[in-house]
C-alpha cells in the first residue's frame, strides 16, 4: 500500500513539476535549470523526500516552499554558478539578484503546485489520525482573520494611495471600490488559509508562523504576477521590480501575522462553543495559572534576551532613539525603556509558544522566527508610530535598519532558549505523574511536521529579500 502511494505521489509530482517548470520557461527563458526536463527532476526529488511528510494540503505547500527556496539557493544561486565559474566575476550577492526571477519561479512554479498537489493526495487518503475537517470553521475563522489583517494592511495602502491602483482591476478610479476590492481579497485570501491549514494549526505561534509564510507567498502570486497579469502588462520578476514593491512586502507579512494569529483564537473559540468536552483528558493545571506561568517565564526570558540585543543598540547608538519614546535623551532611560520592552515581548512569546517545541533546536527556530516579524513589526512599524510620525515600508529605511535585524535574531534567539529551559523544567515536573504525562505528551508539538520547512522558507526570505531588494 505504501509502496503504491510513493508510486502514486512520484508519478502526479513529476507531472506537475514538468508542467511548471515548461510555464515558468514563459516567464523565465534565460533562466538557469528552468523547463519541463528540470521540473520532472525537481518533482521527483520532492517526491521521495516529502511525500509522507505532506500530509495535508497546508502542510504539502509548507514543503514545498521550503523546497523551492533550497532548490534556488542549490541549483541557480549556489551550484550551478560556482561550476559554471561565473560567481567568482559576479559575487555571490550580485548573483543571486541576477537569479531572483527563477526564485520567484521556483516558489510560484514549482513548490506552490507541488507542495499542493502532493498535499491534496494524501488529504484524500483516510486514517486513523485524521482530524476531522469543518469547511464552516475554516471559512469562518479564515475569512473572519482577513479582514481584520485586511484592515491593518489597508493602513498602509491608505498612506499611499494604493486604492485607486486596486479599483483600477475593474476599470475604475474610485476609492471605495478600491477598499471594497481590498477587503474581498483579503477575505478570500483568510478563507484559503483556513481551508489550507486547519488541520496544522496547533497553537497561537506556529498558526502566526505559518500565516507569515502565507503572506509572502502571496507576495510573490499577488503583486508580482496576477496584478500585472490582470491589468494587461508584462510580468515583471526582477529585482528592481521587486524593490519598487518592498512596502507591499512588509503589508503582505503584517497581514499574514495577524490572519494566523486571529485565525488560531477564532479556531479554538469555535472548538470550545461546537465541540463537545473531554471530562476525562482534564487540564492538569487550570488557565490562569497556565497563563501566569507562561507570562512569568516570558518575561524571565525577555530579559535575558534583551541584555544581549543591548550589545547590538550600544554599538549602533540606539538608545537614545529608544529614550525618545518617554520624551526623553539619556542611553541609560533608552536602557531601561528597551528592557520593559523586551520583557513585554518576552511575555508574548511566552503567551504564543508555549507547547511549540519538543526540542531546544526548534525552540530556537520559533525564536529567530519570532524575532524577524518583530524586525518588520517593531522598529518598521509600530516605532515610527509611537514616535509620532508614520511606518515607512520602503528599502531606504530597512536598509538602515539591519543591524537592529541582527539584534531582533539575537533577541529571539536567546528569549526562546531561555522559555525553553523553564518551560522543560516545568513539564519534567509534571511528568513524575504518570496521570498526566500522557497528556503532556499530546499537547506539546510533535517532531516531523512541516515547521522545519517553514522555518527555512520564513527566515531564508525574510532575511534574504531585505538585502536582495536592496
Amino acid at each position: 500500500m505504501m509502496q503504491t502511494s510513493l508510486l502514486t505521489a512520484i508519478i502526479a509530482s513529476v507531472l506537475v513539476g514538468a508542467l511548471g517548470g515548461a510555464i515558468s520557461k514563459g516567464f523565465v527563458p534565460a533562466g538557469f535549470a528552468v523547463g519541463a526536463l528540470p521540473g520532472a527532476a525537481y518533482g521527483l526529488v520532492f517526491a521521495v523526500c516529502c511525500a509522507r511528510r505532506a500530509v495535508s494540503p497546508g502542510a504539502g505547500l509548507v514543503w514545498g516552499l521550503g523546497y523551492a527556496f533550497l532548490t534556488w539557493v542549490a541549483v541557480p544561486a549556489g551550484i550551478l554558478p560556482v561550476a559554471m565559474r561565473i560567481m567568482p566575476a559576479m559575487g555571490m550577492l550580485d548573483t543571486a539578484r541576477g537569479h531572483f526571477p527563477e526564485l520567484v519561479a521556483y516558489v510560484l512554479c514549482l513548490g506552490t503546485p507541488l507542495g499542493i498537489a502532493l498535499g491534496s493526495l494524501s488529504a484524500f487518503q483516510h486514517g486513523p489520525q485524521k482530524q476531522r475537517f469543518s469547511f464552516a470553521r475554516a471559512l469562518f475563522g479564515g475569512g473572519g482573520a482577513g479582514i481584520v489583517g485586511g484592515w491593518a494592511f489597508g493602513k498602509w495602502m491608505e498612506q499611499v494611495n494604493f486604492f485607486p491602483l486596486i479599483a483600477g482591476l475593474v476599470d475604475s478610479t474610485s476609492l471605495m471600490v478600491g477598499i471594497s476590492l481590498h477587503f474581498i481579497f483579503a477575505v478570500i485570501i483568510g478563507a484559503t488559509f483556513g481551508l489550507l491549514f486547519q488541520r496544522d494549526i496547533r497553537g497561537y505561534g506556529s498558526s502566526m508562523g505559518w500565516g507569515v509564510g502565507y503572506g509572502l507567498l502571496w507576495w510573490f502570486l499577488g503583486p508580482l504576477t496576477i496584478m500585472p497579469i490582470w491589468q494587461g502588462k508584462p510580468v515583471d520578476w526582477s529585482v528592481a521590480r521587486g524593490g519598487e514593491l518592498f512596502g507591499s512586502l512588509v503589508g503582505h507579512i503584517i497581514y499574514g501575522l495577524i490572519v494566523g494569529l486571529v485565525y488560531a483564537a477564532v479556531d479554538r473559540l469555535w472548538l470550545r462553543l461546537f465541540t463537545d468536552s473531554d471530562p476525562i483528558n482534564r487540564e492538569p493545571e487550570g488557565p490562569g495559572l497556565r497563563v501566569l506561568l507562561s507570562l512569568q517565564w516570558g518575561a524571565v526570558a525577555g530579559l535575558a534576551g534583551g541584555l544581549l540585543f543591548t550589545l547590538v543598540m550600544v554599538s549602533v547608538g540606539s538608545l537614545p532613539t529608544v529614550a525618545s519614546l518617554v520624551g526623553g535623551v539619556s542611553p541609560v532611560l533608552g536602557f531601561v525603556v528597551h528592557m520593559i520592552i523586551s520583557a513585554l515581548i518576552g511575555m508574548s512569546y511566552g503567551l504564543l509558544f508555549r507547547y511549540e517545541s519538543p526540542n531546544f533546536g526548534s525552540a530556537i527556530s520559533w525564536g529567530l522566527l519570532y524575532g524577524l516579524i518583530w524586525w518588520f513589526l517593531g522598529p518598521l512599524t509600530l516605532m515610527p508610530i509611537l514616535l509620532g510620525g508614520q511606518f515607512v515600508w520602503t528599502m531606504q529605511a530597512a536598509d538602515a535598519l539591519l543591524p537592529s535585524l541582527v539584534g531582533h535574531l539575537i533577541y529571539g534567539a536567546a528569549t526562546a532558549f531561555v522559555f525553553a529551559l523553564l518551560e522543560r523544567r516545568h513539564a519534567d515536573w509534571l511528568l513524575v505523574d504518570p496521570r498526566l504525562a500522557a497528556r503532556e505528551a499530546r499537547r506539546r508539538r510533535p517532531v516531523g511536521t512541516a515547521a522545519p520547512a517553514l522555518w527555512l522558507f520564513v527566515l531564508g526570505l525574510g532575511l534574504l529579500l531585505p538585502i536582495l531588494l536592496g
